[in-house]
């Protein structure tokens, strides 16, 4: 029989559900997504990596888990927080229940919960730590808290990138030996849908941890850089800035999401943290340069201080909710990047034409 549990706030709130996937317990920090399906893509995706994520869309697990939606290798968040667990999926590439897929991973859920008011929360006061248990009152759960470190005490990078490079696809067939470019991605946090993305456009791709030094990076013979999404606070990692700022004016870079930010600190900007982030499907983003809206999946806490670029990169795209900076661009190095993301999973698959975008970018630095 299924046992009750609780999620128990910073703040002291709690609220009671019951277990689904693992039963042990789990402490994190508590974001919600607004994207209404994609729930494998968010399972999956690094940059969760150390937080209890929360769908606002009320019913999860309706078209299971299947073999072609990962985004990384395993599940990556820390906890899952559902109004409805569906337990009889109905969709023909289904293979197992999100029951038995957090199971899989001793990945705690909890069901039955009123994720409108727990958005709600989240919304008004500010994303704050949370833990999920099914053997602690909301007084013990709340005491165990205050023990463990924050969210924004710890490099959660080092945690999700891969430990030794690899070429993707894994086996090269005759297209990706002819590759147009050679992409070399510093792994911060990988979603394997940008790798996708960039072998789709002909291109050969190498992924390498995120230690890797500049010196390592240009050995490979790059013809571009990119720099990935990923997780955590970006004033943890400066030995990943140290890294791009050798690589500026080498290589032609482009930035993701945490890439976006590790560039701007790179030329000497500040980065803050966002009350409640921008998670979901449904963002929309002014270009600056033709005035174009468009709606882009994001993920991330943390967000580039306009006032403080210097040295040439400036601001390029914004968010039309808040005004937070959405993309850079230098005035003269083949630099550019984006705070959302263009590889989507889940979300839009509106702005995957800055992949092509990017690739003109270093046709022209090539002379091609």
């Amino acid at each position: 029989m299924t046992k009750k549990a609780i999620l128990a706030l910073e703040d002291g709130s709690a609220y009671q559900g019951y277990t689904f996937g693992s039963e042990a317990d789990a402490h994190g920090e508590v974001v919600f997504n607004t994207s209404m399906t994609g729930y494998q893509e968010m399972l999956t995706d690094p940059s969760y990596a150390g937080q209890i994520v929360v769908p606002t869309y009320p019913l999860i697990g309706n078209y299971g888990i299947n073999e072609h939606d990962f985004e990384s290798k395993k599940i990556q968040v820390r906890g899952f927080v559902v109004r409805e667990e569906c337990l009889e999926p109905n969709h023909y590439l289904n293979g197992e229940t999100i029951d038995e897929f957090l199971k899989e991973y001793r990945i705690p859920g909890i069901y039955g919960v009123d994720t409108r008011a727990i958005t709600r929360k989240l919304r008004s006061a500010g994303v704050m730590m949370g833990i999920i248990t099914s053997d602690k009152t909301p007084d013990e759960a709340l005491t165990k808290l205050k023990s463990l470190p924050s969210y924004g005490a710890l490099d959660y990078v080092k945690e999700v990138s891969t430990q030794t490079p690899y070429d993707w696809p894994p086996e090269p067939d005759k297209k990706s030996a002819e590759a147009l470019y050679k992409v070399v991605v510093l792994d911060c946090g990988l979603k394997f849908n940008i790798l996708r993305i960039l072998s789709s456009l002909g291109c050969s791709v190498t992924a390498v941890p995120a230690t890797t030094s500049a010196k390592e990076i240009l050995k490979l013979k790059p013809d571009v850089i990119l720099l990935s999404p990923g997780p955590g606070d970006p004033e943890l990692l400066d030995y990943i800035v140290d890294t791009v700022r050798e690589l500026i004016g080498k290589k032609p870079i482009m930035g993701i999401c945490l890439g976006s930010q590790l560039i701007s600190r790179a030329f000497g900007a500040k980065t803050f943290k966002l009350k409640f982030g921008h998670r979901g499907g449904n963002h929309p983003v002014k270009d600056l340069a033709d005035g174009r809206v468009h709606i882009t999946a994001q993920n991330h806490g943390y967000a580039t201080d306009p006032d403080t670029l210097k040295d040439g990169l400036e601001v390029s795209h914004i968010n039309l909710n808040d005004g937070t900076v959405e993309g850079l661009r230098h005035k003269e190095l083949p630099i550019f990047s984006i705070q959302y993301h263009s590889e989507a999973s889940p979300g839009p698959l509106d702005n995957t034409y800055l992949f092509e975008k990017f690739l003109k970018m270093v046709k022209a630095e090539k002379g091609d």
